[in-house]
Parts: C-alpha cells; structure tokens; sequence
C-alpha cells in the first residue's frame, strides 16, 4: 500500500482502474488494481508485498504543488460493435457506482462514440456521437479515430469540469478515483512497451532533436491519463496529426504495430512540452502465465458479438486472488445487475 496519515483520520483508498485485458490464456491478467493512500508529508513510500515504486517520476516543480482537488470528466472513446457495447455498459455501471463515494474527483461521464451515427445505447449512457475519419484514412486501424474523436467531442461539446480522464471501454472503476494530475501535468499509466528510448530512430522522425532528448517522450499511452481540459484541446490536433503520419510511414508502422497511436499521444505531449507524473499505481500489469498455473482461460475477444457469461467459471488454485475477488466478482456483478 502507498501508506498516508491525516491527521489520525482514515486515509482514503485511491482507486485506481481495473481493465478487463486484453486476454487471458491460463491467467494473463493485463491490467487490474491495486489500492492507495496518501501520507501528511508529501511523500509516496511503497509497501513493497503491495508494490515496489508507486511513483515512477513526478515532474520537480510538482513535487511541492498541491494536487488540483477539480473534478475530472470521464471519456472514453467507443463504436457501435457489440464488442464495444457490452465493455461501455460494465464500464458505466461501475462509474455509477463509485462517483459519489467518499475519495472520488469523479465529474460527469461521456462515451465519445465515433460510428457517426447513434446507437441502442444513446439513452442507457450519456453519448456524444463524432464522425469517423474519412473512409480509407484509418488503413483498418481503427483505432486511429480515437484522437479524431477527442478533437471532435471537445470542440462541440459543453465540458464543465476542469480535467477530463481519457479512459476505454475495457476499464472499469473497482474504487473512487480521485485526480491525481496536478496543474498542468497530467497523471498517466507508466506501460512497460511502451519504450521511447529504444526506438529513438523512429521517434526522431516526429520529435527532432531541437525539441530536446528523446526521454522527453513519456512512456505512456493516451488511457488512463488525466489531464486539463486546456491541454487536452492543444495536444489533441497534434495527436491527430502524428498518429496519421506515423501509420503512413512504413518503417513506425511495422515497428509499433498496434500501439502506434500510444505513442503518438506521447510524442505529441512532448512536442507541447508537457511532462506526465508516471504512477504506477493507476493500474497494475499483471504477468503472463501461460502454461503456469492450470488451464482456465478467459479472454475478452472471445465475445465479440456480446458480453460474457454471467455465471464465469472461477479459475484454478495458484491464480491471484485479484483475479477471483475483482475481475469474476466484478464482471459477474455488472452482467448480472445491468442483463446483459
């Protein structure tokens, strides 16, 4: 646990996201949470059975800053596919459930739906609908409509909050989240492959070195992130515009694959020399197991045209204990309760 004292009170727990995965074979638990507290002195020491560097970099000038206490927006990018729909509405129920609870920052919520059209969710989930890139743009990578869709959405639409996190389908709210940016560095995920400085070559492609050394780019995607509004809506037409370049570009696009447009939010932080505090407790990567520990699977993709079962079968002896209390109780809950 990240331990902080006030004053004798009870700490409140920091959420952090619990992301569905991207699969499991025997157990591969991509994403999950863990739990955190904050200290009266400011500093971040790591119960090390829990996690061993909660705090992987905070920006020098924060260090003495006080966290912005603003509410944050969450949104999160979505289409109209099944797959897509039964993740949003799992997503949904838990933000429900863990907005107004004590320790939350947690504002309003959109799904940023980039099909172009409305779908049967518009009155289930509050939906602002964008257009897709224009036909061919994407070369089939779809996910090229994510920053699209943020230009789009924080152009037309009225966003009260301050901060907006950038989340996805496939995570969900397992406690309150409060906001963890501070002015204008925005908080982010710290992703192990995601490694600007091994693919300094390809990055200088898009950062040259006039802008500075290349750790300038973070090792970070766009989700989770939490960040100003005001940044966002600078960073935003940027990340557009490197995440097109970067697919164009034969050499970035073979080398990044599907994580390209990850790090073309990062470069495109970097190229508005904005800094993330990486916190490794906004989420937690588990480890690949594969042929480990028994032979229960679970994996999202293998329900692409609706949600799983509500009755998931527990996995074996040997799997974390994050696995059976969070990912089954929580995926069976939310099925449940909301009839998938």
């Amino acid at each position: 646990m990240i331990g902080r004292k006030n004053n004798g009170r009870p700490s409140p727990m920091l959420l952090v996201l619990l992301a569905l995965g991207f699969f499991f074979a025997t157990y591969n638990l991509l994403t999950i949470i863990i739990h955190s507290k904050s200290s009266n002195s400011g500093s971040l020491a790591a119960d090390r059975s829990e996690l061993s560097d909660p705090l992987t970099r905070m920006p020098e000038e924060t260090r003495r800053a006080e966290s912005s206490n603003s509410k944050f927006h969450v949104a999160l990018t979505a289409t109209d596919a099944p797959y897509s729909q039964w993740q949003c509405r799992i997503m949904y129920y838990w933000y429900k459930k863990m907005k107004d609870m004590p320790g939350s920052d947690m504002g309003k919520f959109t799904r940023v739906l980039h099909s172009g059209s409305p779908d049967n969710l518009m009155e289930e989930i509050p939906t602002f609908v964008v257009d897709p890139l224009p036909q061919g743009l994407d070369r089939g990578y779809i996910v090229l409509n994510r920053p699209w869709a943020f230009v789009q959405w924080l152009e037309k639409a009225t966003i009260k909050e301050e901060y907006i996190l950038m989340a996805e389908p496939d995570h969900v709210f397992a406690n309150p989240l409060p906001n963890l940016a501070k002015g204008n560095h925005p908080a982010a995920f710290p992703f192990f492959y995601i490694k600007p400085d091994q693919n300094e070559k390809i990055i200088r492609k898009f950062y040259p070195e006039e802008k500075g050394p290349v750790n300038n780019v973070d090792p970070i995607g766009n989700s989770p992130v939490i960040i100003k509004k005001s940044l966002l809506e600078d960073i935003a037409p940027t990340w557009v515009n490197i995440s097109l370049r970067m697919k164009d570009d034969p050499e970035t696009d073979k080398a990044f694959g599907w994580v390209l447009e990850m790090y073309a939010y990062a470069v495109a932080s970097a190229l508005h020399g904005v800094r993330h505090i990486l916190r490794k407790d906004f989420m937690l990567q588990g480890e690949l197991t594969y042929g480990k520990i028994g032979e229960w699977r679970f994996d999202k993709r293998s329900y692409l045209s609706g949600p799983p079962p509500k009755n998931l079968s527990l996995p074996p002896p040997g799997v974390p204990e994050s696995v059976v209390s969070l990912l089954i109780s929580i995926l069976s809950e939310s099925i449940r309760e909301i009839n998938c």
